[in-house]
């Protein structure tokens, strides 16, 4: 009973690679999932129109306008962002009022999100943005 190297006995050389295959699959799994949640989302969208809907007569509405330069119109008289705030606070007061928004489809995002903010602060809670109504 010799250990030793015979002519019958060969040494394996060939590897398991089948925990190899498992490990590489599992982490192609776990790219191909978080792969598209890590990499940043550049759509270009359009928006779409939007069927007509009737306004809530019970509610006193206000007209903000913003022209494609960022002016700003509140029931049709022109006004500074300082001015809008104070106009807004005077009749924030009233818990029926609705500030509806018509903005210029070439005014940026910013300045819209800037008077939301003006108006929030000023204490409205009910905003709504009008649109081109189509199908």
């Amino acid at each position: 009973m010799s250990f030793g190297n015979s002519s019958q006995q060969e040494m394996m050389s060939e590897i398991n690679v089948t925990p190899l295959v498992d490990v590489m699959l599992v982490l192609l799994v776990v790219f191909i999932i978080t792969a598209p949640l890590l990499a940043p989302q550049s759509l270009k969208i359009a928006l779409p129109r939007t069927v007509s809907v009737a306004a809530d007569s019970k509610l006193q509405q206000l007209h903000l306008a913003v022209d494609a330069q960022g002016r700003i119109e509140l029931d049709h008289h022109a006004l500074d962002d300082a001015q809008l705030a104070q106009a807004l606070q005077q009749r924030a007061r009233d818990p029926q009022l609705q500030v509806q928004v018509e903005a210029d489809k070439t005014v940026p995002y910013g300045r819209v999100a800037e008077l939301m903010a003006i108006a929030q602060k000023s204490g409205v809670s009910r905003l709504s943005f009008l649109t081109v109504a189509g199908h």
